[in-house]
């Protein structure tokens, strides 16, 4: 690694889906040398970038079956100036993993993060039935628990099993194919764009001055009279006041077209805010 190197913040541990993403982005900047940083939280990646820790950092931003990431939403919308530079979508393809010694017979329980678990159910009853079930703080972790006991099963993607010295026993033992997750690289407001490409996405979080009747449709026209079609619209609460409602909204077009700076225009006049969360280029 080089001094110059970029340093990028990940949920760790080594081996999650967010650190397959920190390595594809390192690549995407030309950086394979990039010193990969594991945070505890998204909430840590995020002060990672604020702070100036870090140039870059990773978060996931929504997952096809799960819907967007909410810890990601409200420190985008709340804590955090960090702005959108780029999106990476990981394909999510669980293994089951294990000792490199141990006999299927010896399995008598299954860990994995919570939702790693969830995805898999129809495998484990008929593969693994009775199998007791263990809750991990990540895929990752399962898969060196899995490598240090040869009477637990892992659920983890390959990389975390090499990474940890665990076998690959079965492969894409999800419930639903399909499954992906798209992560965001996030940088200090005012970062340079990073990534190039001819068709752009713009991601915004819109704050009301007044929850009343009639306030959704009067942001969504503005969007339909500029002729702007979205993409995403996830309305979240505001943490202050019950019923309280903010929006955020995403759009295949860049915040610099003149279309979309009159509509962001006319916003600005009816709302509190409207913070410009990234405008990057789509894959």
């Amino acid at each position: 690694m080089t001094e110059s190197a970029p340093k990028l913040a990940f949920l760790g541990p080594v081996g999650t889906y967010s650190d397959e993403a920190a390595r594809r982005f390192a690549e995407r900047l030309g950086a394979p040398d990039a010193q990969l940083v594991e945070c505890a939280s998204f909430d840590e990646v995020f002060d990672c970038v604020d702070r100036g820790k870090c140039e870059y950092g990773v978060v996931a931003k929504e997952n096809s079956l799960e819907g967007p990431v909410t810890a990601t939403l409200d420190n985008f919308a709340f804590k955090s100036s960090a702005v959108i530079l780029g999106e990476e979508v990981i394909d999510i393809h669980h293994c089951l993993v294990t000792h490199p010694d141990a006999k299927w017979e010896d399995i008598t329980s299954v860990a994995s993060h919570a939702q790693g678990l969830a995805q898999c159910r129809r495998f484990l009853a008929e593969r693994l039935p009775g199998r007791a079930a263990i809750t991990t703080s990540s895929t990752a972790e399962s898969a060196r628990l899995a490598a240090s006991d040869p009477h637990v099963a892992g659920i983890a993607n390959e990389l975390a099993a090499q990474l940890h010295g665990a076998a690959v026993r079965e492969r894409g033992i999800e419930d639903h194919f399909g499954n992906q997750t798209c992560f965001a690289l996030i940088g200090r407001q005012g970062h340079e764009p990073v990534f190039q490409g001819p068709r752009m996405k713009t991601s915004l979080a819109l704050f009301l001055n007044v929850n009343r009747a009639g306030t959704l449709h009067m942001i969504l026209s503005e969007f339909a009279y500029a002729g702007i079609d979205l993409s995403m619209i996830q309305s979240r609460p505001t943490k202050q006041t019950l019923g309280d409602y903010m929006f955020f909204i995403e759009f295949e077009q860049s915040v610099n077209d003149l279309a979309v700076q009159t509509a962001l225009n006319c916003l600005r006049l009816k709302l509190r805010e409207v913070k410009v969360l990234g405008s990057y280029p789509i894959l």
